[in-house]
């Protein structure tokens, strides 16, 4: 059986890819089968294949599945943007039943584990009234939230647990990301963690120190699967 999670973050540049990747590096050391999608990426590169993001780029590293890039990343916009103005700007149309599709058809592939990841925050907006926060209602997916750890994360984190609550998704588990600087540099950075822990409704699947080098390996090493796998995949 496919277990799949929309995985996002209390804002953009929080470390989400860097998460998204080693939770798959991780399942990959369990000796699971992957996937991951990214429906929706702006500032991607032009190359001679097409618009490419690098994001989707290092899931497709980190994956066992052998995905075509646009099964991946759909939707590649180049402007370094919020994805609803590169669109616009583009001339597209994002379209959230597409997504759901492409989604559903990379699940039907039945690997262990899939991962989705978002594209900034819970609510980015796609079009008038319509927002990528409803691509995992659709799927009726539990999610994972990428809490960066810096001055002001316990209000993110609480907001964005409190919205996904209210759209009637299960918050599966969290993980505490130094995306930005060693824990050391952060005041009170235990004190925080211990809030995080007493008032988010789920799981602390780890806490992963910042990186320099910027490898999701480095990554898997501190992040437990366990809380998000059937009791059958465990060990």
């Amino acid at each position: 059986m496919t277990s799949t999670f929309f995985v996002t973050g209390t804002n953009t540049e929080v470390g989400k890819t860097y998460i998204t990747a080693a939770l798959l590096e991780a399942a990959r050391l369990r000796g699971l089968q992957t996937a991951a999608v990214k429906p929706v990426a702006s500032g991607c590169e032009s190359t001679p294949e097409g618009l490419r993001n690098s994001d989707a780029l290092t899931l497709m590293d980190a994956m066992t599945q052998d995905l075509d890039y646009q099964q991946v990343n759909p939707v590649a916009l180049e402007p370094a943007v919020a994805p609803h103005i590169a669109a616009m700007e583009a001339g597209k149309r994002l379209d959230p039943s597409r997504l759901v599709g492409i989604c559903r058809g990379v699940m039907s592939g039945k690997p262990d584990l899939v991962l989705i990841e978002g594209a900034g925050g819970w609510r980015v907006p796609l079009a008038p009234r319509m927002f990528l926060s409803d691509l995992p209602k659709e799927l009726e997916l539990p999610v994972i939230l990428v809490v960066n750890m810096e001055l002001g994360c316990i209000n993110h984190a609480l907001l964005t647990a409190e919205a996904i609550h209210r759209d009637g998704l299960p918050l599966a588990g969290w993980v505490a990301n130094f995306a930005r600087g060693p824990m050391e540099d952060m005041p009170r950075a235990e004190q925080n963690l211990m809030t995080l822990n007493a008032l988010l409704p789920a799981p602390c699947l780890g806490v992963v120190p910042h990186d320099e080098q910027g490898d999701y390996r480095n990554g898997a090493a501190h992040l437990d699967l366990t809380p998000l796998l059937p009791a059958s995949r465990e060990n």
